[in-house]
């Protein structure tokens, strides 16, 4: 019996199969039927695959169901302090740090005492033309979760 492969050896596979096949996350997320940002996750290893999506994006990448098995499993979520390393990533990370107590306390005042859900959750990247260089738009769209006493 073969040994279940890693989400990380999995997610290493994704990447040189895309890269190989010249294809754009935007193109395995369209095939998936799946939000863009969400699709990308899951293949870095995130979040888990359904056996259909599973089968689906291995079959487009030329991967074989070792990757597939693994894209199924539930992720160990956390902070992986090799990541913290790299700028783009350190930099939301460096943003939350000086905007997350202002945002928390905006979020308060106009929703009341509660979190923003990141379970019920949708995230989304867009580019923004501006004269002084293009501008990343990151949007969190998650719901308020109220707590309930």
């Amino acid at each position: 019996m073969t040994p279940i492969m890693s989400k990380s050896e999995a997610a290493d596979l994704v990447v040189s199969a895309k890269i190989r096949l010249g294809l754009s996350w935007q193109q395995i997320a369209d095939v998936l039927d799946a939000p863009l940002v969400w699709a990308t996750a899951a293949l870095l290893g995130q979040h888990p695959m359904s056996d259909e999506q599973a089968r689906k994006v291995c079959g487009l990448l030329e991967l074989d169901e070792t990757v597939a098995e693994s894209l199924r499993l539930q992720p160990a979520r956390g902070v992986d302090e090799e990541l913290m390393s790299d700028p783009t990533i350190y930099r939301f990370v460096e943003a939350i740090s000086v905007y997350g107590p202002a945002l928390k306390e905006l979020i308060h005042e106009e929703f009341g005492d509660g979190i923003m859900s990141a379970i019920n959750f949708k995230v989304d990247i867009a580019r923004r033309p501006d004269p002084d260089g293009d501008r990343v738009v990151v949007t969190f769209d998650g719901k308020f979760l109220d707590y309930r006493w």
